[in-house]
């Protein structure tokens, strides 16, 4: 009896696992390389730093930050970042091409030169992986046509019409369809790294990145339609945002940064309190000067602690929180500091299903 009951759970452990295809060397290289891209006017930050942070605790793949030009990426709703590399400097080093492309959300998703690097990147052979609403740039580049794809359920409208030759997929966290990747919204990013690192290394590799990050699942199951506007608390949620925005001044409020800094519990911290339209997220730091986080992420500071601009710090919850519930944290801090219709606000943005 004890055999047939680890049978079945074996069996489904197995239904939920392997949702992406297996990783499949095609350069005789040591670790897969995975470009992370940007555009350096604005960069959706949760977007750009989970997926990196992820995928860089597995060691299972060769991590590079790129934007489309030299000097740093500013990240939205906060933060700046400088990259690794240029995506020129990327092809000098990888004329072949990556093996992975994660495009995050950007504010221009019809850069050229963004478009046309991403559009190269997919003629190489490499898998391309868009995050949320990176999945413009992705249509934008044809590698959605005649595919199904997903991306935030606000932009489904848009997609619907302007890419027809697409098969945009609902309620679901991540979809894949040959060498393309998409994702739903912003909280769709950590499964989707997950389920990357289980395609590259591995699902016990997945599981042990995912008891170390606090995570229990990471499988496609999503339900986008409860974080659409309806009668009730989610339209009232969203009222809120408004208000937050005609009727408040913003808090300036400090994440403090310094060398090997977790980038997953930041990204996450940042960007929840920035999206509640009642504060600005500055990181401050010792000095001005970039440093490492604990991934090798370069983080460009934007105040100096002690300063006269120096805004107030939030608590550092790192070291009682695991990185994968840093979200939770924030939103239990917005809701004590500025009530529960705004950090519902933030967790309907994120399509965050545990705070809906």
């Amino acid at each position: 009896m004890r055999k047939l009951i680890y049978l079945f759970l074996l069996i489904g452990q197995l239904a939920t696992a392997g949702e992406l295809p297996a990783y499949q060397d095609r350069f005789g290289r040591a670790k897969p390389v995975i470009a992370v891209v940007g555009e350096n006017s604005g960069t959706e930050l949760t977007d750009f730093v989970i997926p990196y942070g992820v995928l860089a605790r597995s060691g299972a793949a060769q991590l590079l930050s790129v934007a489309t030009q030299a000097g740093p990426i500013s990240m939205r709703p906060a933060l700046k970042l400088q990259p690794d590399a240029t995506t020129g400097e990327f092809d000098q080093r990888f004329p072949q091409g990556a093996d992975y492309v994660i495009v995050p959300a950007v504010v221009k998703p019809d850069d050229a030169a963004l478009v046309a690097w991403v559009a190269a990147q997919g003629a190489k052979g490499a898998t391309i992986v868009s995050i949320c609403d990176g999945a413009l740039i992705v249509a934008n580049a044809g590698l959605f046509k005649g595919r199904r794809a997903t991306a935030h359920w606000a932009t489904e409208s848009y997609r619907k019409e302007h890419y027809p030759d697409t098969q945009w997929v609902s309620n679901i966290r991540y979809v894949a369809d040959g060498k393309v990747i998409s994702t739903a919204g912003v909280s769709a990013a950590m499964p989707t790294a997950l389920a990357l690192i289980e395609a590259i290394a591995g699902t016990q590799r997945a599981a042990e990145v995912a008891r170390q990050l606090g995570v229990s699942d990471w499988s496609t199951t999503h339900n986008s339609d409860i974080f659409r506007p309806r009668l009730g608390t989610n339209l009232t949620a969203y009222i809120t945002g408004y208000t937050n925005q005609w009727f408040h001044s913003r808090d300036e409020i400090g994440v403090a940064v310094a060398p090997g800094v977790d980038e997953i519990t930041l990204a996450f911290t940042a960007d929840a309190w920035s999206r509640s339209k009642r504060s600005k997220v500055y990181s401050v730091a010792a000095s001005t000067a970039p440093l490492q986080s604990r991934s090798g992420l370069t983080i460009v500071p934007d105040r100096v602690q002690g300063a006269a601009d120096a805004p107030a710090l939030l608590p550092d919850t790192a070291a009682a929180t695991l990185p994968g519930q840093a979200l939770d944290s924030a939103l239990e801090g917005l809701d004590q500091r500025y009530g529960h219709r705004t950090a519902l606000l933030v967790a309907l943005e994120f399509e965050y299903p545990s705070y809906h």
